[in-house]
């Protein structure tokens, strides 16, 4: 099987020590495409670097919205040219976050914003990031739908069926991570079964949210044959087909050789 770990962070300090064994992990068991997301101007720096060195590893560059009260001035623009680089395939992570609520909510709407325009302009894909600001991350999409169509992913998800078929519909794909695994997320794979599986891909978010059953433990990106198996059970797939159609979605979606 070929496997495609849409969303990954490995330039954290967590995988420093190993970096090389965990790639090469992720080799075995049948991945052949990681994307590593920038979260900070530097951590953007760092994913393109990683893409550079690993031929398996692209790179999304983007301010986080935990991260936008800590960009400098000049942070952004050096980011709108960082996404002009040729291992960079797609742009953020971007979108809100409610629950942490690090940066000026008005300051993350505008930032979500810069990311979409950007995606437009350099036609890469853009990664959504969502926590606790379902209704608002949507009646952005809704309204920057009006400007043309939309080419983004929301990463993670773990929302409503209502949320995941209007994100649909808005054109976006979704991402579902090891949180799918869990074992009382019910919800969630009743909710991944009634969507349309050829809009569906699959993540590790390594270092974080490792799938039963490494959970309380480092995530990594060979992990992402755990949500990919329980995609394929809650749509009643074989996890071959599976994987086959999850890879080419991501394939096609972020522009993969």
């Amino acid at each position: 099987m070929k496997l495609i770990d849409t969303h990954c962070h490995l330039d954290e300090e967590s995988f420093g020590p190993d970096l090389d064994q965990v790639i090469q992990a992720a080799r075995d068991v049948g991945v052949v495409a990681m994307v590593t997301i920038g979260t900070t101007l530097e951590s953007s720096r760092k994913s393109i670097a990683l893409a550079e060195k690993y031929p398996e590893v692209f790179a999304a560059v983007g301010i986080h919205p935990n991260y936008i009260a800590a960009a400098q001035p000049g942070d952004w623009e050096q980011v709108e040219e960082l996404a002009l680089h040729p291992r960079v395939v797609a742009v953020g992570e971007t979108g809100l976050d409610r629950y942490w609520n690090y940066s000026d909510p008005a300051d993350q709407r505008e930032y979500f914003t810069r990311h979409i325009d950007l995606s437009r302009r350099i036609n890469k894909p853009f990664i959504v990031h969502c926590r606790d600001a379902d209704e608002e991350v949507r009646e952005m999409l809704r309204a920057a739908a009006q400007a043309g169509p939309l080419n983004g992913v929301m990463h993670s998800f773990c929302q409503s069926l209502e949320s995941g078929r209007e994100c649909i519909d808005l054109g976006l794909h979704l991402s579902f991570t090891g949180m799918l695994t869990f074992k009382k997320n019910d919800e969630l794979r009743t909710v991944a079964a009634a969507l349309p599986r050829e809009r569906l891909m699959v993540e590790t978010d390594a270092p974080y949210l490792s799938p039963t059953p490494h959970r309380g433990k480092r995530n990594e990106p060979g992990y992402v044959k755990y949500t990919l198996g329980m995609l394929a059970k809650a749509h009643g797939a074989e996890v071959s087909q599976m994987a086959e159609l999850t890879s080419q979605t991501a394939a096609r979606f972020f522009g993969l050789p």
